[in-house]
């Protein structure tokens, strides 16, 4: 059973997740970020749901600490309306994934269950040799930061199928985290004119081109993940 750590200062919000997550893994908790690194460093968890907003170290200095550690916990950062400055930075850090409050149960397990089926994929580059295997690996390289690798299996997702907005949606993603906004944009709507409804590529563009554009809300365009550019 894999183990969740939960690291919030709300009891509210911990007793939730528990009650959420109980069934199918083993939870702890922790009330702020002192407490979370000391128990991070007692022992070993697959999952960390890591406030952003915290007493003492916040979210954001707690996920710098968990990459110090040298932690291979997949991280899942908890945020609140207007306290995430941007989900990018996140993933730069080493973050995974986010939950936006608030939240429903779904959501929750939803999110847990993407992270974790990602971080034990076993799926190897000499295996890839579909539209989907190279889009999942792809996914699995921006999650690490490897943008180059996962630029790489998107081209050849694209060469597989020039007919499908996931790849181009991607694509753009690693532009925008590479700060290239108006390539991304580029992107995302190379995705849309292939699929107008598609909605990640939707939330992106509507995101990259809002007035006071923040970037804390980038859609992968997982089956689980809810687009914040609304």
């Amino acid at each position: 059973m894999a183990k969740v750590l939960v690291i919030d200062d709300e009891k509210n919000i911990r007793i939730t997740l528990t009650k959420c997550l109980e069934k199918d893994y083993e939870v702890v908790t922790a009330v702020n970020g002192e407490d979370g690194l000391e128990k991070i460093e007692e022992g070993d968890f697959e999952i960390i749901l890591l406030d952003m907003k915290l007493p003492g170290i916040d979210g954001m200095e707690v996920l710098k600490k968990i990459e110090e550690l040298d932690s291979e916990a997949s991280v899942i950062m908890i945020t609140g309306f207007g306290t995430v400055k941007t989900a990018v930075e996140a993933m730069k850090l080493g973050a995974l994934d986010y939950l936006r409050k608030p939240f429903s149960s779904d959501e929750i397990r939803g999110v847990v269950q993407e992270v974790l089926e990602r971080r034990t994929s076993k799926l190897q580059e000499e295996e890839l040799n579909s539209y989907e295997d190279y889009l999942n690996y792809a996914k699995s390289c921006i999650n690490q930061r490897d943008f180059k690798k996962g630029e790489k299996y998107l081209q050849k997702a694209v060469a597989l199928d020039t007919s499908k907005p996931e790849a181009f949606n991607l694509l753009g993603v690693i532009l925008e985290l590479r700060d290239k906004i108006l390539e991304a944009q580029k992107k995302y709507r190379a995705a849309l004119s292939l699929d107008p409804t598609y909605q990640p590529a939707k939330d992106n563009l509507n995101r990259t081109t809002k007035f006071n554009y923040e970037r804390k809300g980038i859609n992968l365009g997982d089956e689980n993940q809810e687009g914040d550019g609304k």
